[in-house]
């Protein structure tokens, strides 16, 4: 069995309030960055996984996100293999 890095990205689903983006954005233009058309936050997590393949370390994290770290009614997740750990 090998250990894998796995990386989950929680973000806001579109179309929903992210008062913290919105925040985020307003800041950004009071600065100057006008550019900036949209700000959404989300979160970032990281995760050391033992899995006998990375499909086996990826099927297991996205069973985790439905069931605890993302809330399926108001956020998206994509999780990541990123290699052996």
């Amino acid at each position: 069995m090998s250990r894998f890095r796995v990386e989950v990205l929680v973000t806001p689903r579109p179309g929903l309030l992210d008062p913290e983006g919105g925040a985020i954005h307003h800041a950004l233009a009071s600065l100057g960055y006008d550019e900036v058309a949209e700000v959404r936050v989300g979160k970032a997590i990281y995760l050391e996984v033992a899995a006998d393949s990375a499909a086996a370390a990826a099927a297991r994290v996205e069973e985790s996100c439905r069931k605890l770290l993302a809330n399926p009614v108001t956020e998206d997740f994509a999780v990541t293999v990123r290699g052996e750990a």
